[in-house]
């Protein structure tokens, strides 16, 4: 997938009827998973290099949809246009492609832990965004099923930049919460339809899904869920690819600022890009990831 070209005037034009000044459960008025994201009816989501799009790049953003969220999603929805031009504007990475994940709490029971949308560039990123389902589920276990997105991209995604390239795509998951030590076998039949010889250990599905993506956590401080022991876990699973997140509001900031480190830009011309109360909320979030990019030395897990 990935065709057309992100416009303007076509967010300008659906963000005015769909998301300015609505409810988040406005704008994510589903009521149920729609069929085309469940993963069961999915055999692979693709970001395909096109005569459009000759050297696409797959961005994957798992949303947490539990009920602590709300207004995460509300921002990612307000400003998606912020995000798409700022990544277009400051050209991190050619011709992104990007898909959404939205991310339950498969032990807790809630009937949608994860749905997948496709990757694309142009309007329909925001059309399917805003079909997810809001769950509002999770349970309290002090985890969400974030690794699920792990596993999808890295079983169910085909990515040209790395098949024919051996270039990483980028996959961000964002919530409060803790992870789950493993996916086990019923989840992953539950939520996928695969059947699996046996649990995979949360570190396993990280190295595996690591070998075709750059994978981050954002850890909404802010969240009704969160706890600093959270972070400090995150932080031993991830080094400082967890990325303490204290303002909702710059989000889109920060995951475009870690594109750009990641493209081998200074951490210090990053932060200075920005204005104001901006800079120093994603110079506290990206700067530990100055070890990472040095020399565009990329840490393999």
């Amino acid at each position: 997938m990935g065709y057309g070209g992100w416009k303007p005037e076509d967010w300008a034009r659906y963000s005015s009827k769909k998301v300015v000044g609505q409810s988040t459960s406005t704008i994510y008025s589903s009521r149920k998973i729609a069929s085309e994201f469940d993963p069961k009816n999915v055999t692979f989501r693709e970001s395909l290099d096109s005569s459009e799009h000759p050297n696409s790049t797959p961005i994957s953003i798992g949303l947490d949809v539990t009920g602590s969220m709300s207004r995460l999603l509300q921002v990612v929805a307000e400003k998606l246009g912020v995000l798409v031009q700022e990544i277009l504007d400051r050209n991190p990475v050619t011709d992104p492609q990007i898909m959404f994940n939205a991310i339950g709490d498969a032990p807790a029971g809630d009937v949608a832990p994860l749905q997948v949308t496709q990757f694309e560039s142009d309007i329909r990123i925001a059309k399917q965004l805003t079909e997810l389902y809001f769950e509002q589920g999770g349970g309290g276990n002090g985890f969400e099923s974030y690794p699920l997105a792990w596993y999808f991209a890295a079983r169910h995604t085909k990515i040209d930049c790395f098949d024919k390239y051996g270039r990483k795509g980028f996959l961000f998951t964002i919530g409060d919460d803790g992870y789950p030590e493993k996916l086990t076998q019923r989840e992953i039949q539950r939520v996928f339809g695969n059947v699996v010889e046996a649990d995979i250990p949360v570190k396993e599905i990280l190295a595996e899904v690591n070998r075709k993506y750059e994978v981050f956590h954002l850890c909404m401080a802010q969240g009704g869920s969160h706890r600093d022991s959270d972070l400090e876990k995150w932080r031993e699973l991830l080094g400082e690819r967890a990325i303490r997140v204290s303002d909702y509001e710059l989000i889109p900031e920060i995951i475009v600022s870690i594109l750009e480190a990641m493209s081998g830009k200074s951490i210090d011309s990053v932060v200075n890009s920005w204005d104001g109360t901006t800079a120093v909320v994603v110079k506290e979030a990206i700067n530990g990831l100055a070890g990472i990019t040095k020399s565009n030395k990329l840490v393999e897990f």
